[in-house]
């Protein structure tokens, strides 16, 4: 080999210059607010220490012949991706004076929001992702700033839109047999394949995975703990607020004879050609059906039991063991249901002296004499109040109640850490218009305390939180970002928060009152196991 000088040093230029990255490519390379994901780069927007990037897909737009069908990959796509604007919220009707609403199904996209220290922070942090609620029927990942959570927890937070209400809560003769009536925890599922496929790329650690939610989105991350074989290893702790794991759910074949009301309503009547009509129907007119099935009934879309996407109700699964075994954090708000008790009377019902015990009797039928005698209304501000705490502390038709946290946290605790709370701040900020009683702290008041601001609507136009409730909301935040980083939830300038090893291990948080204790005698948990004892067993 006769090589000159000149002619190597040609050579080696060449060299170079061909692995060099194209100038894009090294610009895409150097710009913090562009990241690739595996289906191809997103461009977000970095602020205040923070990457955020809105609207990524997650899976295929469920439309079409994906309409009830399992969520399927989304498509590659050239260039860069505008990553900076949130995407439509899934189908859903406006519901109890919030104007929310949406008739668009391509809605199956995520978002990211990740601390961001310069190019030289190489730190997996962990990551917290979150599921919206909305009684199966509504909401958007929308309505949730991730920034608070991200930069005091120092955590990748993860937020997400899935199918709902007759889209995604709905079974039906004519649907496939392995996941009828799941759709929509389908959807949350393959997001959560996303995150573990794609976080690492936002700085998140793939092996450090909190899922968390709220009411719907509780008992969606319930769902997928009792669901071992299609969700062991997507996440490696789980945060319930506001569900219980245990609460009783209908069966795949109870939930057709939904789907069936629904297929009715729009003339699809004929099962053999059902799926195919009901693929063409449009929107509105599906969502009008699910309204009108519903009426006033707020568990009519719940998830099944019986199938790969649920095979056992908690009540079974989890004394058997059959179920995800990973730390939990769960609880819910000490006045919960005031909030639907506030929503019944805006929708015209009278809740009185003279109607109290027969209010009680439309949901707990032979027993409402003798709850009506544990409950007086001398030892409450009105009946509504009065009404509301009895439905606040034990409803067996509802998931959202305290004792049926208390019985799965009880259940859950003999093979996992759990830390039991209960949210009891009565100044929390109103979540909807003065009903004429006292509210408390309803189902969703908590939610301002993780997310400032927060108050179901896209203006995240919420108050500021003052003194006492200020601080609570520093608590809670410490609590869960430590539980998301350690599996232990630990706050500075906080009580210790123990293992749940007996009913006076749970932890209230309320202004000043911030301790341990016994959440089984505030909520009268030993009275409803004596009448209900097939439910609360332990």
């Amino acid at each position: 080999m006769n090589f000159t000088f000149g002619r190597l040093a040609s050579l080696i230029a060449f060299s170079l210059l061909a692995a060099a990255p194209a100038p894009r490519a090294l610009a895409a390379q150097q710009d913090p607010a562009i990241v690739k994901t595996d289906k191809g780069g997103v461009r977000g927007v970095v602020h205040d220490g923070l990457r955020e990037f809105k609207g990524i897909p997650y899976a295929a737009p469920p439309t079409g012949e994906l309409r009830w069908a399992m969520p399927q990959p989304a498509r590659a796509w050239s260039g860069i991706l505008d990553a900076t604007k949130y995407k439509s919220a899934c189908p859903q009707a406006a519901r109890y004076g919030i104007p929310e609403a949406s008739d668009d199904e391509d809605c199956l996209y995520a978002n990211v929001t990740a601390p961001w220290a310069g190019k030289a922070d190489k730190r997996k942090r962990p990551v917290i992702v979150w599921i919206h609620g909305g009684a199966f029927v509504g909401g958007s990942s929308a309505l949730y700033p991730l920034d608070h959570l991200a930069r005091s927890g120092d955590a990748v937070v993860v937020s997400f839109n899935y199918r709902l209400g007759v889209f995604g809560f709905i079974a039906h003769p004519a649907f496939a047999p392995d996941h009828n009536g799941g759709y929509g925890l389908e959807d949350q599922r393959a997001a959560l394949r996303w995150v573990k496929r794609n976080i690492a790329a936002f700085g998140g650690d793939p092996n450090n995975i909190t899922v968390a939610g709220e009411s719907a989105g509780g008992a969606g991350v319930c769902m997928h703990l009792l669901a071992p074989e299609e969700t062991t290893g997507l996440y490696n702790k789980a945060i319930v607020q506001s569900a219980g794991c245990v609460t009783p759910l209908p069966t795949v074949a109870e939930g057709k004879e939904i789907g069936k009301k629904m297929s009715d309503l729009v003339d699809c009547k004929d099962e053999s050609t059902a799926l195919a009509c009901l693929r063409k129907k449009p929107v509105k007119d599906l969502l009008d059906a699910g309204v009108t099935i519903a009426g006033g009934n707020i568990v009519t879309f719940l998830p099944v039991t019986g199938t790969k996407t649920v095979p056992l109700p908690g009540a079974e699964a989890i004394p058997q063991g059959k179920f995800v075994h990973v730390p939990v954090i769960m609880g819910g708000t000490r006045d919960e249901l005031r909030l639907y008790v506030a929503y019944a009377i805006q929708a015209g019902l009278s809740v009185t002296k003279d109607n109290y015990v027969a209010e009680l009797t439309q949901t707990y039928g032979k027993n409402a004499d003798a709850i009506a005698a544990k409950y007086p209304l001398a030892d409450y501000s009105s009946a509504p109040a009065a009404l509301g705490t009895v439905w606040s502390d034990f409803r067996p038709d509802v998931g959202i109640n305290n004792c049926i946290y208390l019985q799965t946290a009880k259940l859950l605790r003999k093979s996992v850490p759990v830390y039991e709370f209960v949210f009891a701040d009565r100044n929390a900020p109103a979540v909807t218009t003065n009903p004429g009683f006292e509210m408390g702290a309803v189902h969703s008041s908590e939610l301002p305390y993780l997310f400032p601001h927060f108050d179901n609507t896209r203006q995240v136009a919420g108050p500021d939180l003052q003194g006492g409730s200020k601080l609570i909301a520093e608590q809670m935040t410490a609590y869960w970002t430590s539980f998301a980083k350690t599996g232990r939830p630990v706050a500075g300038n906080a009580p210790t928060w123990p293992l749940f090893t007996a009913d006076s291990d749970v932890m209230r948080f309320a202004p000043g009152e911030t301790a341990l204790f016994d959440a089984s005698s505030a909520h009268k948990c030993g009275f409803w196991k004596s009448l209900y004892p097939s439910i609360l067993t332990q």
